[in-house]
């Protein structure tokens, strides 16, 4: 009989670009793979992968205590129900909540997978503080199961999970990002003409756009010629989202210009000469893997996440966080200089195969199942 599998992510969009490579492996190994997510646009292409999908109500932001005591049950009964030998949950809800139904309902191994510390591990002050103590406890409860293993997107996300003895050193795997498909994201010739930036996320505040905002007004008023592009949607669930009517004004100002959702990144890369993302702090952007496999530099931040792609001076720049200053003078010289950028860029596309393929991720990872005992040995 063959071994059973559930992921639990809060998005079924989010299941289909950053774990998709990861079940596909798991069944390559012979393991039953279920699916359980809040389902909506990407219901029907999981099916047709042949998945076995379980719709969920579990909300990413919901603030509603009777429909997160609800989610928690709604966990539990399918535990029960599927007797998985093994649970992946996938980000902060899917880990505090499924972790815990997990330990009532005897699932026999648990992975939780960080994709990120979140806003609140970003915001300072007194009330941050407070809630950052608490979700630190919230965790190593969420940890505390000898059976249960985590996965880390960079080192120092797992450090301080170390530190703050969330998890034992010997149940931390570090496993960066979740991988890049180089037979899609190809490297590609630079567009001819201005100079095109591109910033592609969700539009939040902490992703670093009012700083390239910023920093694009600075080059235009000294003359540099350059366009810069926002690609993403505001995400309405995050106290973070910077409202529609901001990215109009900036729009129409002709400071930048607002793409919306484009699901072709790719195509998005193709009409780009350089990628930004001044984040403030990151899991492991995929965005940036992408990037990098379409041979473009990047001008990112010297956070964690982002200094795990971007090597400073060799496949583009840090600069610090908050600093629209240094951010207008990385992009500076590589709007000036297009030699450099299509060295940065070549050296890009080569970090991503030697280190970031989603060949690579999906081995490391069918190395973690192995080690936990799901797949054969």
């Amino acid at each position: 009989m063959n071994r059973r599998l559930l992921f639990l992510v809060t998005e079924d969009w989010y299941f289909w670009s950053h774990r998709l490579p990861i079940a596909q492996g798991a069944r390559d190994e012979g393991i039953e793979v279920l699916i359980a997510t809040r389902t909506n646009k990407h219901k029907e292409r999981i099916e047709q992968e042949g998945f076995r999908l379980i719709p969920i109500g579990l909300k990413r932001k919901s603030k509603n205590i009777i429909k997160e005591i609800y989610s928690i049950l709604e966990i539990i009964r399918i535990y029960r129900k599927e007797k998985p030998d093994m649970v992946h949950h996938v980000a902060i809800k899917p880990i505090l909540y499924g972790s815990f139904a997990a330990w009532l309902t005897g699932v026999p191994n648990v992975v939780n997978a960080l994709t990120g510390l979140g806003f609140i591990f970003i915001r300072k002050g007194w009330l941050a503080s407070a809630i950052r103590e608490l979700i630190v406890f919230i965790y190593r409860l969420a940890f505390l199961s000898k059976n249960t293993f985590a996965i880390f997107q960079n080192p120092e996300d797992l450090k301080l999970f170390v530190d703050l003895h969330i998890v034992k050193n010997n149940k931390a795997v570090l496993i960066r990002g979740s991988g890049v498909d180089t037979a899609h994201f190809l490297n590609l010739p630079e567009p001819a003409g201005i100079p095109v930036i591109t910033l592609a996320s969700r539009m939040l505040w902490d992703k670093g756009i009012k700083e390239l905002v910023d920093a694009t007004r600075q080059l235009h008023n000294n003359g540099v010629r350059c366009r810069t592009v926002l690609v993403g949607i505001p995400d309405a669930d995050n106290p973070a989202s910077i409202p529609e009517h901001v990215l109009r004004d900036w729009h129409a100002e002709g400071i930048v210009e607002w793409w919306g959702y484009r699901s072709d990144i790719a195509d998005v890369f193709a009409r780009s000469n350089i990628v930004a993302l001044p984040s403030y702090r990151e899991g492991l952007p995929k965005v940036l893997l992408e990037a990098a496999s379409c041979g473009r530099s990047i001008v990112a931040t010297d956070v964690p996440g982002c200094r795990e792609i971007v090597r400073n001076n060799i496949n583009g720049f840090l600069v610090p966080p908050y600093d629209s200053k240094s951010l207008a003078a990385a992009l500076k010289a590589l709007i000036k200089n297009p030699k450099l950028r299509a060295r940065m860029g070549t050296r890009s596309r080569e970090i991503v195969m030697a280190e970031f393929s989603e060949e690579i991720v999906v081995k490391q990872t069918m190395e973690l199942y192995k080690k936990i005992g799901l797949t054969q040995r």
